[in-house]
């Protein structure tokens, strides 16, 4: 592959060292809790630095273990930090690196896409935009072998994101991940009330309940409660927890969930 992206936010976000970063998600992953539940057909993770909300992470990336040989196509959306821009935007690089490997991108599913409502090419959107690359080392560790379709929404509507993930749904070979943390610099106890907050608007499936203090990644999420609703799918929380619980203190905190949707794993739409 020739057109690589480039890491941007190793030694921050995640170790730099291949090594040190493998041991590092497989130590998360062997310390997360174990569910006795189906492979997810979506989830959502946070994307904060690995200290912080790996071992949230690691809690729904763990449920993927069974199908790490069936996973095939990672349809993966996250919220633009550094970019301001409408629409729901995407790339046409060869594939992306990280310290563990390059990830090759599913150009063909892209190209699928462009025709859609909202949807562009726009490079820039992925300069210094960790919300995606965060999730490629865990991807990278449990799967076999998997092509990524990204994107990074910014101001777009809930339901062009939803018509994308529904029209790149697939079947057990494809799996949708949603970036997002959730409510970002509050105090312990106003972050807790407002993550159980965001965690029933999506356990409910009901986007609308999801207000913008609830989390940085809510319009992918909003996307994927209105598809996951049209396909009646179940989402349940498996872990939520904040950065006061894992490594920072509690006066001014960041919330992390993660959510595991099942139902219609064989359902192509």
């Amino acid at each position: 592959m020739g057109n690589i992206k480039q890491p941007c936010v190793d030694g921050y976000f995640y170790p730099g060292n291949p090594e040190i970063l493998k041991k590092t998600v497989h130590t998360l992953i062997m310390k997360a809790k174990s569910y006795d539940i189906e492979p997810p057909k979506a989830i959502i993770a946070p994307h904060a630095g690995y200290v912080y909300s790996g071992p949230v992470a690691a809690t729904i990336y763990k449920t993927l273990i069974p199908s790490k040989d069936l996973i095939k196509r990672v349809v993966l959306l996250g919220p633009a930090h550094r970019l301001a821009f409408n629409g729901i935007a995407t790339t046409n690089c060869e594939g992306f690196a990280t310290p563990l490997g390059n990830v090759p991108i599913d150009l063909k599913a892209i190209t699928s896409v462009l025709s859609l409502p909202n949807i562009q090419v726009l490079e820039h959107a992925y300069d210094m935009e960790h919300s995606l690359e965060v999730q490629l080392p865990f991807l990278q560790v449990i799967l076999s072998n998997f092509s990524l379709v990204p994107f990074v929404v910014g101001n777009a509507k809930a339901d062009d994101v939803a018509n994308l993930i529904l029209h790149l749904w697939g079947g057990p070979e494809t799996l949708i991940v949603i970036s997002s943390d959730l409510s970002h610099y509050y105090d312990y106890a106003t972050a807790q009330n407002f993550d159980l907050a965001a965690s029933k608007a999506i356990t409910d499936l009901a986007a609308d309940d999801l207000k913008d203090h609830h989390a940085c990644g809510r319009l992918p999420i909003k996307g994927l409660l209105l598809a996951a609703a049209k396909l009646q799918l179940q989402a349940q929380v498996l872990d939520l927890r904040n950065s006061g619980d894992t490594a920072g203190a509690k006066d001014r905190v960041v919330g992390y969930g993660a959510y595991h949707f099942k139902g219609a794993a064989n359902a192509r739409v």
